[in-house]
């Protein structure tokens, strides 16, 4: 008589769950790792072992997750490319102009001190020329500024704003916001202050929403 084969156990929902919280957990931990080293020391300058240290995982470990240093520096690219395009993907036809680019101004300013890391190495791969994030910017990134270029030009058609270059208007907001984190340490060294300080961050808030809606509101 044969033996019966050991029968499979089917694993539990909450087992299931507890997995995939640690791989997640795993893989946060690796990306974020990633992004600290690699906004420090750039693509060449960082080693594997380096970001397994940090992480706390082994170099194995690591490769499991991601199967070459290229290919984690392009995964830490495209999750800071999604979080700092989400407030531009906000704008809708249906919006006011004014509290819309208003709100945004505050968001970008919110994400400059908030994530300084990752606006420095977004800043590192755009000045290198951007060998591997060139695909994402002339697709997904050319994509998404194109549909909201249409929109704002929408609102200029209306009336609701001064015929102003959208393109130029985005790419100004983007310089303006951003340079508060990526020439953080020259603007400290100039006012001795920085984002993280609340006073000055309300007056930089104030002041750069004063000078980009004084300009694109209608004129009457």
């Amino acid at each position: 008589m044969k033996d019966k084969a050991p029968t499979k156990r089917t694993p539990s929902a909450a087992t299931l769950s507890r997995r995939t919280r640690l791989v997640e957990g795993k893989r946060t931990a690796i990306l974020d790792a990633a992004l600290q080293i690699f906004s420090r020391y750039g693509l060449h300058g960082t080693s594997l072992d380096q970001v397994a240290t940090l992480a706390d995982v082994s170099k194995t470990n690591l490769l499991y997750y991601f199967a070459s240093k290229e290919e984690l520096y392009l995964s830490v690219l495209r999750q800071l490319l999604d979080v700092w395009l989400l407030p531009l993907r906000g704008f809708s036809a249906e919006q006011d102009p004014i509290i819309a680019i208003s709100e945004y101004i505050r968001i970008k300013l919110q994400l400059s001190r908030d994530h300084p890391a990752e606006s420095r190495l977004f800043c590192l791969e755009i000045i290198q020329g951007a060998p591997l994030l060139l695909g994402e910017l002339e697709q997904p990134l050319r994509e998404t500024v194109e549909a909201k270029v249409a929109v704002i030009q929408g609102w200029i058609d209306a009336g609701k704003l001064a015929p102003v270059a959208p393109y130029h208007l985005i790419f100004s907001l983007w310089a303006t916001t951003q340079h508060y984190t990526d020439f953080r340490t020259q603007i400290d060294a100039v006012t001795g202050k920085t984002l993280d300080d609340p006073q000055f961050f309300a007056e930089v808030l104030s002041s750069v929403q004063s000078l980009f809606l004084d300009g694109i509101r209608p004129r009457v």
